[in-house]
This record gives C-alpha cells, sequence and structure tokens, in this order.
C-alpha cells in the first residue's frame, strides 16, 4: 500500500514575519495554520497529516480539526524547533514519528496551494514510480535573463545575445509547496529529495511563499481574490 504522509512543521516565534503562523489571515482567525490544515482535511490522496510543533497556539487552533482522524499532532523537542536546528537534523526526525512509506513536507506558508495542488502532486508522484522517480519537487519555472555576479546570461544555450525568452533555457525554483519523497530517501540519504527527481512545475499563484512582512500582504489579497 501507497501510505502518504503530510509533514507539517511548525515552530514558536518568527523573526521575518512576526507570529505569521497564527495571526489573523484572509478570515481564518487562526491564521495560515487554520488555512492549511482546512486545505489538508480536504485531501483525497493523503492518508496521514501530521503537525510537528512546539507552538501551544498551534496545537489549540489544530485541535478544532480533530473530528478528522487523519490528524496528528506530535510536539517537537525545543531542540528542533531553534532558529539554528539544523535542517538535516529535522529531516532525519520526520520518518520516526511516521510509518508511511512517503512523505509530503509541506509549510503554512504556501497559503495558495490548496487540496485540489496537493492531489495532484500525490497522482503525478505515484504515477511516476515505475519510471525510477524516488521524489517529486514543486517547483516553478524561471525563463526570464538571468544574470550571474559577471553580468553574464547564464541561461542562454543559443548563439546569439540577445535570443527570446522563450529560446532561454528554463530553470526551476522550489517553491516550497511540497517534497514528496519515498521514506527510504529520509532513512538512507538523509534527505527529502531523492537521487531522481521528479519536477512538479506549478503556476506562480498556487506557489505563492511567504517569506517576509509584505509577502503575508500580498498572500492575503491574493488569497481573497482567488476564493472569497
Amino acid at each position: 500500500m501507497d501510505k502518504v504522509t503530510f509533514f507539517l512543521p511548525t515552530r514558536k516565534g518568527s523573526q521575518r514575519v512576526i507570529n505569521k503562523n497564527t495571526r489573523p489571515f484572509a478570515g481564518y482567525e487562526g491564521g495560515l495554520i487554520e488555512n492549511k490544515i482546512h486545505q489538508l482535511v480536504q485531501t483525497k490522496k493523503i492518508d496521514e497529516i501530521i503537525l510537528s510543533t512546539n507552538d501551544e497556539q498551534c496545537i489549540a487552533i489544530a485541535e478544532k480539526y480533530s473530528s478528522d482522524k487523519r490528524l496528528k499532532i506530535i510536539s517537537r523537542s525545543e531542540e528542533l524547533c531553534l532558529s539554528t536546528t539544523n535542517l538535516q537534523d529535522l529531516i532525519c526526525y520526520v520518518p520516526t514519528i511516521t510509518e508511511a512509506e512517503h512523505i509530503l513536507w509541506g509549510h503554512v506558508t504556501t497559503p495558495l496551494c490548496g487540496a485540489d495542488q496537493y492531489d495532484a502532486g500525490v497522482e503525478l508522484y505515484l504515477s511516476k514510480l515505475g519510471e525510477g522517480y524516488d521524489s517529486l519537487i514543486g517547483v516553478t519555472e524561471l525563463k526570464n535573463f538571468l544574470l550571474n555576479k559577471e553580468g553574464k546570461l547564464v541561461n542562454n544555450t543559443t548563439d546569439i545575445p540577445w535570443p527570446r525568452t522563450q529560446d532561454l533555457e528554463a530553470l526551476y525554483e522550489i517553491n516550497h509547496t511540497m517534497f514528496l519523497a519515498k521514506r527510504e530517501v529520509y532513512v538512507e540519504q538523509k534527505n527529502r529529495i531523492g537521487k531522481k527527481p521528479l519536477l512538479h512545475i506549478m503556476d506562480e499563484i498556487h506557489s505563492f511563499d511567504i517569506d517576509w512582512e509584505d509577502d503575508f500582504t500580498i498572500a492575503e489579497v491574493m488569497y481573497k481574490n482567488l476564493y472569497k
């Protein structure tokens, strides 16, 4: 059986966006964490939802959705919730709290990525396992003139200095919507991206990621226009 778990990490404190997880967002009094759990309980392809946190406020908000038996709330130790916590340590922690064959790591900070997007990602990933892929990454395609620090175009593979943008080599930005991988990738490679990842190209709207205070405001406007 291809059991898929969603790993949703949050922690107390935010240095760039104050109280970003729990302050009201687009009509959700419980903020980004409530929005994300609301989205996750609407999925059809996810078998288990794990909220991993040290934040009592996140836990209280999540408990409102406890009627969905897929949802598990697991307190995470303080040493794994620091701003200085090594991502590698958190990656190694994940397979200790789930037995699922496949782990989808996502974040509350991508509020426009909802149930439909997650289900589509899982369906694509499972359909490609037979082709040797061991993981899937949500990405956004970049097709524009990109320079290195020397001012050289890094994605021009043509023999002319200014090709059409559609003729530039595509590059891909990780959008943090989803990192989906086999359990063994976590255990054996100590990674959330395997040796043969599938790039799941997504549109910019559903890929929007909140990293700074301005992003929170923009995401709220986008969300209200798209869903309200």
